[in-house]
């Protein structure tokens, strides 16, 4: 299989510092863009959310301990597959995340409930399109609500 390179378009600066399972719904943070991609989010302000998609680099993927995990380590969870969890340690880090955008400059956006330590690499961004990205008829099995109720 062909080797996939990636590189980042720049960095989240978060007052966040160590990686954490709860209350990232409060957290302000901002996407800083390299140089070479000021300008790249013109016409982004207009948006009220964006879709951010950032290489989690604290991550560590272990296929024994983490192929099939409780997520969050609780035991009030069920045992299920890495693919079944939005968990950081997975065999390609990459964190998705929906956030409101509260201000966007030439280099910076500025956002809320970001779940990304400082300094973490971001790959891109995307605006949020209600028409691709809601899916008003999902589903998801109990343990996920039970899990996320403190996360944001």
């Amino acid at each position: 299989m062909k080797e996939i390179t990636l590189k980042p378009i720049g960095f989240v600066s978060s007052p966040v510092t160590e990686q954490t399972d709860e209350n990232w719904g409060q957290v302000i943070s901002r996407v800083l863009l390299h140089p070479e991609y000021v300008g790249a989010l013109s016409g982004l302000g207009n948006f009220s959310h964006a879709i951010i998609i950032t290489y989690l680099h604290q991550a560590k993927y272990e296929k024994e301990k983490h192929l099939q995990r409780r997520p969050q380590g609780l035991d009030s969870m069920p045992k299920v597959g890495i693919f079944s969890q939005r968990a950081k340690d997975r065999p390609n880090p990459i964190g998705v995340t929906a956030v409101k955008i509260l201000n966007a400059g030439d280099d910076y956006i500025e956002v809320q409930g970001l779940d990304a330590v400082n300094d973490t690499p971001v790959l891109d961004i995307k605006p949020y399109y209600p028409q691709y990205d809601k899916i008003d008829s999902s589903k998801v099995p109990e343990w996920v609500n039970r899990l996320m109720a403190k996360y944001f």
